[in-house]
């Protein structure tokens, strides 16, 4: 056990490894997908003012709390206030459960920059969905194994974080970062110099108010959230590490301006790209793997003879993000399992990496010998990735308005926030973490599980039925969390807690 708590050399240092932890797959092809579904320049805006507001209110408190109290999640909370310890365990499975099957995508990457960097580029474009679902189900040889890249790509993170703070996360972070941004840019500039890019980067950049709708809030929302690694624990280790002398809110906007500039620069990437390929049409912008591991490879095709160049470089890049965004979750659960058994660094690490690739193997397996095995209609890795984003983080994060915003007062992070220098932004925190920070986690939570039920999809309902579904919801749920939440701190009898919330219903 370290005597003393290890910590980054400065804000610098906080900076640019925080913002690893932010850019991450989900700015490479969950955003452009998003925008160009939502329509574009309208998204951005609405994306912009939400990461100034909301997102910049749930970041400062969650660095704040870790800095305040030296700890992980897993004691942060407790310390807080004991009547709120269980938030420890509640948010200490979301990296538990997000780092193996985070892993595992990440191992996709790795295959798809080797096929990239040793000149088959061309090839893999050419049979892009068969190759990349034989590849995922299992029916290569050793090499086309998808165990074998997840777990070289879990044995690259466990090097980083074995060696600590300062030598490893905060090194690498450094080095990667700054290479990162430049790929993005790289990239970007040579994207908007293909034919009909042009039509791609107005549709992306200049908002058309007629295309604005509840749903494109929605999405927006959803995405922030996700993106800069709110509510799983993260935030409040690397604050844990963070100086009393480095300034908090300053280093969030800074940290703000990070994930949101990769994200703008990925949509300049993907979207101009795919508009050109497809002959002025946003429609190929599609969801998920289908985007970077089948879309993609047939436009970089597409580009000729610097396609492979252009691909290489751009599975290098996905790669920097995934990898600094897998070495802060590691890092979390490593944090959490420290302080809890206080084990040294490297005993802790060997445990969280036998345990990733344990956990992690059932979403290798999930498209292989486990195909049929579904939870709730849902592959093993959509199953972990829907109970850890779209259950566990939005219910962590409400619980976390509510122990700052009505128990222990907002008066915590603002005195912990102004150690370093005036907290400008307190009058905007209180009032977001007290009442609107709230209500918009809510509609994240219940939009995102009756959307993945097939309950709701946001496409077939106009705004007004929308809005009207989500109220209805909550009115049901947030008396039921208010009722819970006063049965564990409080410990009343159960049957008066069933009353209470008969009283809604």
């Amino acid at each position: 056990m370290e005597k003393k708590r290890s910590s980054f050399t400065g804000r610098v240092g906080f900076v640019l490894a925080a913002a690893g932890s932010a850019v991450g797959l989900g700015n490479l092809w969950r955003f452009p997908y998003l925008a160009a579904k939502y329509g574009g320049g309208i998204f951005l805006l609405v994306y912009i003012i939400l990461a100034i507001t909301f997102g910049f209110t749930l970041m400062v408190t969650e660095i704040a709390i870790g800095r305040k109290t030296g700890l992980s999640c897993i004691s942060a909370y407790k310390k807080l206030d004991k009547r709120f310890g269980f938030m420890g365990w509640l948010s200490a499975l979301v990296p538990v459960i997000i780092t193996p099957y985070y892993c595992v995508i990440g191992g996709w990457v790795i295959r798809y920059f080797a096929e990239f960097v040793s000149g088959h580029g061309k090839d893999l474009a050419t049979s892009s969905a068969d190759f990349f679902s034989n590849f995922i189900g299992m029916k290569g040889g050793i090499v086309d194994n998808p165990m074998l890249w997840f777990i070289i790509f879990v044995a690259l993170t466990s090097a980083v974080v074995i060696f600590g703070v300062e030598k490893g996360i905060e090194k690498v972070s450094k080095v990667m970062m700054p290479i990162l941004v430049i790929l993005c840019v790289v990239i970007a500039v040579f994207a908007l110099t293909i034919d009909g890019a042009l039509a791609g980067l107005k549709y992306y950049l200049l908002p058309d108010f007629s295309k604005f709708s509840s749903a494109t809030v929605l999405g927006a929302l959803g995405q922030l959230f996700y993106s800069m690694s709110l509510a799983m624990g993260i935030m409040i280790t690397y604050g844990s590490y963070m100086k009393k002398e480095d300034n908090i809110e300053k280093s969030v906007r800074q940290i703000e301006i990070f994930d949101t500039g990769i994200a703008l620069l990925a949509g300049l990437i993907i979207i101009p790209s795919v508009v050109a390929f497809n002959g002025g049409s946003a429609d190929g912008i599609n969801a998920g793997p289908g985007l970077m591991f089948i879309t993609l490879p047939q436009v970089f095709n597409a580009m000729g003879s610097i396609g492979g160049v252009v691909g290489t470089l751009f599975f290098l890049l996905v790669f920097f993000a995934a990898i600094t965004s897998s070495i802060s979750l590691m890092e979390t659960v490593v944090s959490m399992v420290r302080d809890k058994f206080h084990w040294n660094r490297v005993v802790t690490t060997v445990v969280v990496t036998l345990g990733t690739v344990a956990i992690g193997s059932l979403s290798v397996l999930g498209y292989g010998p486990l195909a049929n095995f579904k939870i709730f209609g849902m592959q093993m890795l959509d199953f972990f990735d829907f109970i850890s984003n779209s259950v566990l983080m939005p219910i962590v994060a409400f619980l976390t308005c509510i122990l700052i915003g009505h128990v222990v007062g907002t008066k915590v992070i603002a005195d912990e926030v102004g150690l370093s220098a005036k907290f400008t932004g307190e009058k905007l925190h209180r009032v977001m973490i007290k009442w609107v920070a709230p209500i918009l986690l809510v509609v994240i939570l219940v939009a995102q599980v009756l959307s993945a039920f097939g309950i709701i999809l946001l496409s077939k309902f106009s705004d007004f039925q929308i809005i009207f579904i989500c109220v209805k919801f909550a009115v049901v749920s947030v008396p039921l969390f208010f009722a819970l939440l006063y049965k564990i701190t409080c410990k009343v009898p159960l049957v008066h807690v069933i009353q209470f919330i008969l009283q809604f219903i």
